[in-house]
């Protein structure tokens, strides 16, 4: 491929210069090849014109017409000038105004045909288009008579620019894309060449070349992303990792005060294959809310201790580490194992006095916070790295502790339920684990979908329970454009029912303008029952362990994604109470009476992330904020399943006939994957 065209700084593209450069760096642009991967979000159909007769209110048409009235222009304020003029097909007329586009009056004219492009808005018989495109019939179409690209803009970019720039860059690399999928493989999954491929998901002459060339730049980002991570796997399991010895675990078992389900012993025994082959284990635990992956983890930790090895668990948030820790130190004090906790608000003396005693292998377990990845953390001989809610730590910090042993085995928990269709794309660098059963003590979770008229009777309802020991979560959507807004809701919410609906109750609040020590002095209070009811953003999303909790109100639950209120939902649940989960639901829409009736009949984590995926697209997956998705320049993983099982069978045949070694055709992926797997570790 000439490199050097598709990476020559933007600013070096016809119409772009040294300012607009540095507006198209605010989309991520900087070069040729950043601009030819800038893909359309949407197309406009101006390729076919329609009758005026046929136009429906709202529908976006090119029209083919003549001036039936004369041109109007009106000054009803300052800084605003109408134009008016009427027009026909003689299937109808259309009314067509443009507000402060003075040149139009002097580029129309009776007795020429013009198409004219926008929105029909109907009103009764009446039919209007606003700031319509226009250009004469016999000119030479560049803005209608095509189908034209719509692009993710920026402030300082309009649409006619980027399009423009786009064509510019097209110009300056055509026919020079370098081909990088085997004939052999095109051909079989019926895939258009690469550089009709660019030319036409930019410029397409026809939606079915539009479709053609969306699908095969699809398949190849997903194939790239499939082949890479299981290289990443490759790595990791062709690195010699520590092969431990078999380990009787009754001592532990017997202290449990149950049984293990199942599918944890399922789970424990593919762990166990793990660490006892010469392969360094690298496996991701998914189990629903309240599961009983904590468990699972110190087995494993035990297994490792056993085997004259340290371990060490990584959570997100203190006062999970603390939970954590109160648990382990229950179970492992008595059998000889030494346990200690290091966070970052511990005092200083006694962090070093932790770090110190870990040094020199007096600790058999560190459980801990972001604390334990401090360069001064360092262990003895460290043999097992487990991390709890995965998307919380990228893969890089996952290596940062790694490189604290001699390629120690790594076991990572999530209790977000990825639908099985995903897991493969989000995890395959990871062998995948589920725990797909509650313990059996485990009472559903009663869940109600309501709107304000039932208010009151909720209010009443926690007022009861916490007249009977029980607690209470409020929750508050996040409010993603500005953390101030959305600390001014909860805090009116906490004020209003501290005053009225829940006077006399000790309501406390958490939210996102809280520093980490405040949030984690609130939730102290709540865990230790000196708080009846917890008004909270999101942040309590993860992992807080409090039994006594059976009450869980979610408000604007339209507002958040499925996966996200089943985690909130998992909040509750925990003892051996009957516990609920309240949605008050403000939305009148379909789609979100579908989503509620969805939690209102299912308790699996899986079903409701599946059928999220489906209802709301992959990048809702885990609301507001995209935990572990990789970013997609084309790909949509729920729109583009078809494809993405296409890619998963290439990718079989791929490895299984060692394609990417023993076939020349193949050179160029395997070219093109070494490329990225070095910017990553750059990165």
């Amino acid at each position: 491929m000439p490199e050097s065209i598709f990476y020559q700084p933007i600013k070096y593209v016809k119409g772009v210069g040294e300012a607009r450069a540095k507006i198209l760096s605010k989309l991520g642009i900087y070069n040729v090849s950043d601009i030819l991967s800038w893909f359309p979000r949407d197309y406009e159909d101006r390729s076919t014109f329609r009758k005026i007769s046929e136009a429906s209110d709202g529908e976006d048409i090119l029209i083919k017409a003549s001036l039936v009235s004369d041109i109007t222009e009106s000054r009803p304020r300052r800084n605003l000038t109408i134009t008016k003029v009427m027009v026909s097909d003689g299937s109808a007329f259309l009314n067509l105004t443009w507000f402060n586009q003075k040149y139009i009056a002097n580029s129309i004219k009776t007795g020429s045909e013009y198409y004219f492009y926008g929105k029909i808005k109907r009103t009764g018989m009446l039919l209007e288009m606003h700031n319509p495109v226009v250009e004469k019939v016999d000119s030479e179409q560049k803005i209608t008579g095509r189908i034209l690209p719509v692009y993710p803009l920026t402030k300082g970019l309009t649409q006619n620019n980027l399009r423009k720039i786009t064509e510019n860059a097209l110009n300056m690399v055509r026919g020079k894309f370098q081909e990088i999928l085997p004939a052999s493989l095109r051909r079989e999954y019926k895939l258009s060449e690469v550089n009709f491929s660019y030319e036409q998901i930019h410029f397409p002459s026809s939606f079915s070349n539009l479709n053609e060339a969306r699908k095969r730049l699809v398949f190849e980002e997903l194939l790239l992303l499939q082949l890479a991570m299981i290289h990443t796997k490759g790595e990791n399991t062709a690195q010699k990792g520590i092969k431990y010895s078999p380990v009787d675990m009754s001592p532990l078992l017997d202290k449990l005060p149950f049984k293990l389900t199942d599918a944890q012993k399922k789970v424990f025994r593919e762990i166990e294959a793990d660490m006892e082959s010469e392969k360094r284990m690298n496996r991701l635990i998914q189990g629903d809310v309240g599961s009983g992956k904590t468990i699972i983890a110190f087995l494993a930790l035990y297994k490792a201790v056993k085997n004259g090895y340290q371990g060490v668990f990584m959570v997100p948030t203190e006062i999970l580490a603390e939970q954590h820790y109160k648990s382990a130190s229950k179970l492992f004090d008595d059998l000889g194992i030494t346990v200690r906790l290091l966070t970052g608000s511990m005092k200083k003396r006694e962090k070093d006095e932790v770090k110190k005693l870990t040094k020199d292998g007096k600790i058999d377990i560190v459980l801990g916070t972001h604390a334990v990845l401090e360069e001064d953390a360092e262990f003895y001989n460290l043999g097992l790295v487990i991390t709890d809610e995965q998307h919380r730590f990228g893969v890089r910090q996952r290596a940062k502790l790694s490189i604290k042993g001699e390629n120690p085995d790594l076991l990572v928990m999530t209790a977000t339920p990825i639908p099985r269709t995903l897991s493969l794309v989000l995890y395959g660098d990871l062998d995948v684990s589920v725990i797909d059963a509650l313990p059996p003590d485990r009472k559903p979770i009663k869940t109600y979908a309501v709107n304000d008229a039932m208010r009151e009777r909720i209010y009443n309802f926690i007022r009861k329970n916490v007249a009977e020991g029980r607690q209470a979560y409020i929750v508050c959507p996040l409010v993603e454009e500005s953390e101030q807004i959305e600390a001014e809701s909860a805090e009116e919410l906490a004020e209003r029912i501290r005053e009225n609906e829940l006077k006399g109750l000790r309501v406390g609040l958490i939210h996102g303008k809280l520093r980490p020590s405040e949030k984690e002095e609130v939730m102290r209070q709540f865990v230790d029952g000196s708080l009846d009811v917890l008004v909270s953003t999101t942040v309590i999303e993860v992992g807080v362990n409090v039994p006594n909790a059976n009450i869980m109100v979610i408000e604007n639950a339209e507002r958040f994604g499925l996966a996200q209120l089943h985690q909130l939902r998992g909040r509750v649940g925990r003892g051996s109470h009957q516990s609920y989960c309240i949605l008050f639901n403000q939305s009148k829409s379909e789609i979100s009476k579908q989503r509620m009736e969805i939690m209102v009949k299912s308790n699996d984590g899986f079903e409701i992330s599946e059928k999220d995926l489906e209802l709301r697209g992959p990048g809702d997956v885990f609301g507001v904020r995209q935990h572990g998705l990789p970013e997609f320049k084309i790909a949509n993983l729920y729109r583009d399943m078809e494809i993405l099982k296409e890619v998963q069978s290439a990718v079989r045949k791929i490895i299984d006939n060692n394609l990417l070694n023993e076939d020349c055709d193949y050179r160029p992926i395997k070219e093109r994957l070494i490329e990225i797997y070095n910017k990553r570790v750059k990165e």
